[in-house]
């Protein structure tokens, strides 16, 4: 596990890593209260991959996550950490191919990361048991409750052994999880290690004043700026998405898209373009602002303003990540000044303002005599 860990370049361990793990090692159920990039993957993880051994059979390790991409996510990272021990990961979700689950299920993966829907379309079949399960993990709780998964997780761990370890992990703490830890967990332990996200030190606000008729115009300048390397630009709504990717791909800029309708290649395919050299931005909607876990976002971009200081604060946490720097852009019209200072007053942090011609000035034009 230490060469895992060394491998994947962990040189020393968050806050909530450092709380979690050694109840979670001794078998006690956890709740760890902690916000989205603070290292929850491996808090949980480390655990799992330490207390399973391959040859006692298959799903003994259950995690259940509210979306596509984490799931995914956390399936990559726990495929990485289990390197060298010999146990295989899965990760179940709608709009993958169900033959290529049921193909890889009757391999007998050792740990399942899964969304709930697809998951009870999978109990529904009898193509998977729940029986050998030891571990069940809750990632991102509240977040399940938001997105309607509440009665699909409830029946999950009624599937699951009632002799099993739960490690549940939650930004906050609505009553649904208070619940949740009552009914299906035994004296857990808990560790808060912030009950709100924390901006990054390394993240430096601004607020840029546009018209609604030059914002994609003030957009550009922003992207063109050559510090802007990977940028993220959030959007309220999914048509608004797609205007803009419209309006930026006819100026020339290669953007991905990521919202709620695309289909699951469609989405996955966003996520691959992005990370690759020629396709360093992707316009997105709040399903990406938990949950997306790429250290290198150089710009969060708020073409709109968050609607409430908590969207604000978890959009603001994809920069900045492991130790690096990053800047946070939110363009405001004159009617959302006080809005944006309301998100100022309820997140505790202040946004400072920029102008485009001292923060994001035209790039200089060569002449030749």
């Amino acid at each position: 596990m230490l060469r895992a860990v060394a491998e994947m370049g962990f040189e020393q361990s968050t806050p909530i890593q450092s709380g979690a793990i050694p109840p979670a090692l001794r078998g006690d159920d956890v709740i760890g209260q902690a916000h989205t990039g603070s290292g929850k993957t491996a808090a949980f993880g480390i655990p799992i991959l330490e207390r399973l051994r391959a040859e006692d059979g298959a799903v003994q390790a259950l995690i259940l996550c509210p979306t596509r991409e984490l799931a995914v996510q956390v399936h990559e990272e726990i495929t990485e950490l289990a390197a060298h021990r010999g146990l295989r990961s899965l990760a179940v979700y709608g709009g993958d191919s169900m033959g290529r689950q049921l193909d890889e299920l009757r391999r007998g993966p050792q740990i399942v990361v899964a969304t709930p829907g697809r998951l009870r379309d999978h109990l529904q079949r009898r193509s998977i048991s729940l029986r050998g399960v030891r571990i069940a993990v809750l990632d991102e709780a509240d977040r399940m409750l938001d997105m309607g998964f509440a009665p699909d997780v409830e029946a999950i761990l009624r599937e699951c052994p009632g002799e099993r370890q739960t490690l549940l992990f939650s930004a906050t703490m609505p009553e649904w999880v208070r619940r949740i830890a009552g009914r299906h967990m035994h004296d857990p332990v808990t560790v808060e290690v912030s009950t709100r996200p924390e901006i990054a030190e390394g993240v430096r606000q601004l607020y840029v004043r546009t018209d609604w008729q030059d914002k994609v115009s003030t957009l550009a300048r922003i992207l063109d700026q050559p510090e802007v390397t990977m940028a993220l630009i959030f959007v309220e709504t999914k048509r608004t998405a797609d205007i803009l990717q419209v309006q930026l791909e006819r100026r020339g800029y290669p953007v991905g898209l990521l919202h709620g309708d695309l289909s699951q290649k469609d989405r996955d395919s966003a996520m691959r373009r992005f990370g690759d050299v020629h396709g360093r931005l992707l316009i997105a909607t709040n399903v990406a602002a938990r949950g997306l876990d790429i250290d290198d976002i150089s710009h969060v971009i708020n073409f709109d303003v968050p609607s409430t200081p908590d969207e604000y604060l978890h959009r603001v946490g994809r920069t900045a990540r492991a130790g690096k720097s990053g800047v946070a852009v939110t363009l405001i019209t004159p009617a959302e000044i006080l809005k944006l200072r309301d998100v100022e007053r309820h997140a505790r942090t202040r946004i400072e303002e920029a102008s485009l011609e001292r923060d994001f000035p035209l790039p200089a034009v060569s002449s030749t005599a």
